[in-house]
């Protein structure tokens, strides 16, 4: 279970465990974190916790939220994250637990996201977009449910691969560049969720995302994070 460690303008400090899926940070006292600070927000940002992920996102505050200098709207935490909202700084240290060498150097981060952003994504992916019909057909599963997976095709685990057996899958490298795919009864979707890669989206077969989610088809090349993965049905 991961924490923020939280300082305030007079340099108090306190620990807040996130250990709900929803943590509210805020000027109003009904937030899980309260901030007496009249540049905060009455409700200014919330910290999402599946598993051992945890992403931050700004609720449209006035002032904004900064991780380690830099203006976000959503962001997936990593250790030793430094927040700024107001002049309050919250620290977020993750669970120590040791990761898989597999998933730590494949940059593969399997997870969900909660209600805020699984909103966000489901919407988009509503909207297949334009290219996706115009791309090879997938090959034949019969009555089999299809199911997706990607295979590394760059660096030193090419070859290796995750199964997207999830409704909703995060991939990328947290502070860096993230993305989710998300499991859908008509196929799977990517959608861009965020990161500090330049401001660049995914590539999927060169070309970035826009916006809305790219439906993914097999053998999809899609370049995330400085690593190349296809897209493959089975």
């Amino acid at each position: 279970m991961g924490k923020l460690i939280v300082t305030d303008g007079s340099g108090k400090t306190q620990d807040f465990p996130l250990n709900k899926e929803r943590v509210t940070i805020g000027r109003h006292p009904d937030n899980d974190i309260s901030l007496n600070d009249k540049a905060v927000s009455g409700h200014h940002a919330v910290v999402i916790t599946i598993l051992q992920d945890s992403f931050l996102e700004d609720l449209d505050s006035t002032n904004g939220t900064q991780v380690n200098g830099k203006q976000i709207a959503k962001h997936p935490l990593s250790q030793g994250d430094v927040i700024s909202i107001g002049r309050n700084t919250l620290k977020y240290e993750g669970d120590q637990a040791a990761e898989d060498d597999f998933e730590k150097t494949m940059i593969l981060k399997p997870g969900q996201f909660g209600a805020a952003f699984d909103s966000q994504v489901n919407k988009a992916a509503a909207t297949p977009s334009a290219s996706a019909s115009a791309a090879p057909a997938a090959p034949s599963v019969g009555a089999k449910p299809v199911m997706g997976k990607l295979r590394v095709a760059s660096g030193p685990n090419a070859g290796k691969e995750l199964e997207l057996t999830k409704a909703l899958t995060t991939i990328g490298r947290p502070g860096v560049q993230v993305a989710a795919i998300t499991r859908r009864a008509d196929g799977y979707y990517i959608v861009h969720v965020g990161g500090q890669s330049g401001g660049k989206r995914p590539l999927v077969n060169g070309k970035e995302i826009d916006t809305q989610a790219y439906k993914l088809n097999h053998n999809d090349l899609i370049e995330l994070a400085g690593t190349q993965m296809n897209f493959l049905i089975t």
